[in-house]
């Protein structure tokens, strides 16, 4: 699946000059600074970053669950051509497309299920409110999507409370709740962080399964590049808030353009390329109360000029389906050691 072009497709989600701000006692977070990415009908992208770069805040504002202090401040996310966030309708939109047409996967599953009700209890709401089927038909759709997602003897595990439940079957059970209205794009925010590694590997595999079964679009959210690895189409980077780099997943994991995308995979293990020891990104990421002025990762980039830390550089294209941010890309042919 990655690596291919992507076809002439119509892009179903489009976000377009994000901003997100928070606004704290210690200053005003800026969260979200700039970002644009389209998702296409059918794809897989995948969202990286390290912890604090603006994944999640971005997947929450597409789903209009920014709140306060958070505020969208400017851009725009257009879902299927129209505004979720601009225009008299867009509140309007929102709560039809929320639940119906995008879903979502939350961070941690041992947390994101009430404790108090059972498992059919929370899997009927979003059916019975969404596409009004009665109790009854709502109860059999929540046992038929839990059997997709592979948890045996559904109709009595909806009788049974979330503590009842490992947490790579409440995983299960969160993915079958995003699932169940047949959504058109699945954002999966971190679907594997308090997983071990063997139950994250057949989440994985069931997200892989389920896209080429429902010709879901899905917008997957981790800073674990092993995790999008062999499953998305294009890859997105992000840090301090901004997009550093997008491109096809399999260009960018051999050619990896910009010094934070080099960095994070120079820092991750692989069994094709041996290394007497991984190679770790200097310093720490931004104070987005008070950002640079030039590009977020000047202050550990080793290829770091005056002009990077004078003047941001915007996101452009260089090559066909690849964009970068940056003064002093590492092209293809520049020495592959060190960053």
């Amino acid at each position: 699946m990655s690596g291919t072009e992507v076809p002439e497709r119509s892009a179903i989600l489009e976000v377009d000059q994000l901003k997100v701000n928070f606004y704290t006692r210690r200053g005003v977070v800026q969260a979200v600074r700039g970002v644009s990415f389209d998702v296409y009908s059918g794809e897989v992208l995948g969202l990286v970053g390290e912890s604090g770069s603006g994944k999640s805040v971005t997947s929450q504002a597409i789903m209009g669950l920014t709140e306060l202090p958070g505020k969208v401040i400017s851009g725009d996310i257009r879902w299927k051509g129209s505004s979720l966030v601009r225009g008299s309708g867009s509140r309007e939109l929102m709560r039809r497309v929320r639940g119906r047409e995008i879903s979502m996967v939350f961070q941690d599953p041992m947390t994101s299920l009430n404790p108090v009700f059972t498992i059919g209890n929370q899997m009927v709401e979003a059916t019975r409110r969404h596409l009004g089927l009665t109790k009854k038909a709502a109860r059999e759709r929540a046992a038929e999507m839990l059997g997709l997602v592979g948890i045996s003897n559904p109709r009595r595990r909806l009788d049974q409370h979330p503590g009842e439940f490992s947490g790579g079957m409440r995983q299960r059970v969160l993915i079958a709740m995003a699932l169940s209205c047949e959504p058109d794009l699945l954002i999966a925010d971190e679907p594997t962080t308090a997983l071990d590694v063997t139950i994250q590997a057949q989440i994985l595999e069931l997200l892989a399964e389920l896209k080429s079964e429902l010709d879901l679009s899905v917008l997957l959210i981790t800073h674990d590049l092993g995790v999008v690895a062999g499953m998305c189409d294009r890859v997105a980077v992000m840090y301090g808030g901004r997009l550093a780099e997008i491109g096809s997943a399999d260009e960018l994991y051999a050619t990896p353009t910009h010094p934070y995308s080099r960095g994070l995979l120079l820092s991750t293990p692989r069994l094709d390329d041996v290394r007497p020891r991984l190679v770790s990104i200097e310093g720490a990421p931004p104070d987005l109360v008070n950002p640079p002025a030039g590009c977020p990762f000047t202050p550990r980039c080793a290829r770091a000029s005056d002009r990077c830390s004078d003047e941001d550089a915007e996101l452009r294209e260089f090559a066909q389906g690849r964009s970068v941010a940056c003064w002093h890309p590492v092209m293809p042919d520049d020495e592959r050691e060190g960053m």
